[in-house]
């Protein structure tokens, strides 16, 4: 069942988003808002990995392999598989990308055909929920296999340059899960992923053969939205003044007495 698996190749393929900064990744995991059009920044906060979310716009989440060979991605959206929708689990069916490839996923898997769109939404609406599994709602997170016998690229990019393959096994990359309800014990998770939408995203099926049983990669985001982020302290609370001009009384703003209006 590990060895050879019918898995969906991505067909829609976006510019690569690698950077040197992200050289010791295989692929890299970004998160799009669909609706504004912005690529949602992560921020750090302990262990974790925060990006914020618009109840009610859709999202993509952006898949890209940084390396020159072929790679398999388990994506799990609030703890479901996106492509299966079992309860996430690595040794299942995924994405392969093929080297330097970057795709936008926008939705849970329907068919060859479509998805069902990504929507941030209010928790109880939430997929997850919905069908009985609320405890991994607020997280994306991959599981990235190399190819038992992964084949040289043809074309490499100009840069970044190509990352140097070692003998050993990528170094994988693991936030802590935590409790979602336990943040400063001030704010519970408010929004999950909606089953939005049909949208036609036509995919195909290939093989993929493992190289390890263990993925050389566990990377995950987790969001919520902006008020609950504020409140658990890991997005600065906004100052009056940051939403636009702040106006104030002025105690002596200059000039002389002029004469009062007709009237």
């Amino acid at each position: 069942m590990l060895r050879n698996l019918l898995l969906f190749l991505a067909a829609l393929v976006a510019a690569t988003a690698c950077t040197p900064a992200s050289a010791r990744r295989l692929v890299e995991l970004s998160v799009l808002d669909r609706d504004n059009g912005e690529s949602l920044q992560p921020v750090a906060y302990r262990d974790d990995r925060w990006v914020p979310g618009i109840p009610g716009h859709r999202y993509s989440v952006r898949l890209s392999n940084c390396t020159g060979e072929r790679v398999l991605v388990v994506l799990s959206v609030d703890g479901v598989n996106a492509v299966s929708g079992q309860t996430a689990d690595a040794s299942q069916g995924g994405y392969v990308l093929d080297p330097w490839e970057s795709t936008e996923i926008t939705g849970w898997r329907k068919s060859l055909d479509e998805v069902a769109q990504f929507v941030f939404t209010d928790l109880a609406d939430a997929y997850a929920t919905r069908t009985g599994r609320p405890d991994n709602v607020g997280v994306i997170g991959i599981a990235v296999f190399r190819e038992a016998r992964a084949q040289q690229a043809l074309l490499q990019p100009a840069s970044p340059p190509p990352m140097r393959e070692d003998s050993a096994a990528a170094p994988s990359e693991k936030a802590a899960s935590g409790d979602f309800a336990s943040d400063a014990g001030i704010a519970r998770q408010r929004i999950g992923t909606g089953h939005g939408e049909r949208q036609w995203a036509p995919v195909a099926q290939t093989t993929f053969e493992r190289a390890s049983r263990r993925p050389a990669q566990v990377t995950q985001l987790r969001y919520d939205d902006i008020d609950t982020l504020v409140a658990r302290g890991i997005l600065p609370r906004q100052r009056p003044c940051d939403a636009g001009p702040c106006l104030r009384p002025q105690a002596f703003p200059g000039g002389f007495v002029p004469d009062p209006p007709n009237g």
